[in-house]
C-alpha cells in the first residue's frame, strides 16, 4: 500500500456521493484526456464545511432537479444510469477503499458502477459486498485495508488539498491554476488543452476581470 501517485498534469477531485462524478467517470472512459490525469477521492461534505454552503441533496427542490437532470443526461448520451435507491449516503468506506487502492482509475469505476447503475441502497451490506466482488477482493481483505491509518489521513488530507486549491465541488479537474467545474466544463477543458484561442478572447478576459459588487 503506496497511497502514492505518479505525477500528473491534471488532478480530478471526486466524491462518489455526486451521481455528477460518476458521469464526469463515463465521459473520461469514452474519450481520456490527452494528459495524465489523477484522481484525488475528497469528501464533499468537507469541501461543504470550508465554503459555507450547501450541498444539491440539502435542498430539497434541488435534490430532485438533480436527480432527474443526472438521468436525462445519462439517457440522451446512451450511458446506464440509475439513482440509488437512497441518497444522500455516507460515501466514507467507498471513498478510503479507492484511496487503499491507491486511486485507480478501475476501482473509482468500480464503484461509481455499482453505486449508479444497479439502484442499490449503498449503505446496505450488499451493495458493500457487490462492489468488493467487481474488485476482486474479499470482506477480510477490505476490512484490513479500510483499518490502515495512513487510509483515513490520506483521504483527509486529500480534501484539504482541494479544498486549499479552492476545489469547492465535486467532480472538479484542475489543470495548474486553472479550475473546471462540472461536466458541463469538460469541453472547455478540452479546448483549453487543445489551445483554442477562444480561451483568450476579449470577453473571455472581461469575465475574469468583474469586480465583486452587492454582496448579501
Amino acid at each position: 500500500m503506496t497511497l502514492t501517485q505518479p505525477a500528473a498534469d491534471a488532478i480530478l477531485h471526486f466524491d462518489v456521493i455526486s451521481p455528477w462524478a460518476f458521469l464526469m467517470d463515463q465521459a473520461l472512459r469514452r474519450e481520456p484526456l490527452p494528459i495524465a490525469l489523477a484522481r484525488r477521492p475528497v469528501l464533499f461534505a468537507g469541501l461543504l464545511n470550508v465554503f459555507g454552503h450547501k450541498g444539491p441533496a440539502e435542498i430539497e427542490r434541488k435534490r430532485r432537479l438533480t436527480y432527474e437532470l443526472c438521468t436525462w443526461t445519462a439517457q440522451q448520451q446512451g450511458l446506464p444510469f440509475l439513482m440509488p435507491s437512497v441518497h444522500p449516503f455516507n460515501p466514507l468506506r467507498y471513498l478510503r477503499l479507492i484511496v487503499a487502492l491507491d486511486c485507480i482509475p478501475q476501482a473509482a469505476s468500480a464503484v461509481f458502477d455499482q453505486l449508479y447503475t444497479t439502484g442499490c441502497d449503498p449503505d446496505s451490506p450488499q451493495a458493500w459486498q457487490a462492489v468488493l466482488e467487481r474488485l476482486g477482493m474479499t470482506e477480510a481483505d477490505a476490512a484490513f485495508r479500510l483499518a490502515a491509518p495512513e487510509v483515513k489521513a490520506a483521504l483527509k488530507d486529500n480534501t484539504s488539498r482541494s479544498a486549499a486549491a479552492g476545489v469547492f465541488g465535486v467532480p472538479t479537474i484542475t489543470l495548474g491554476e486553472r479550475l473546471f467545474w462540472g461536466l458541463d466544463s469538460l469541453p472547455m477543458l478540452r479546448a483549453c488543452l487543445r489551445g483554442d484561442p477562444a480561451l483568450d478572447s476579449p470577453a473571455m478576459q472581461a469575465a475574469a476581470q468583474v469586480r465583486f459588487g452587492a454582496s448579501r
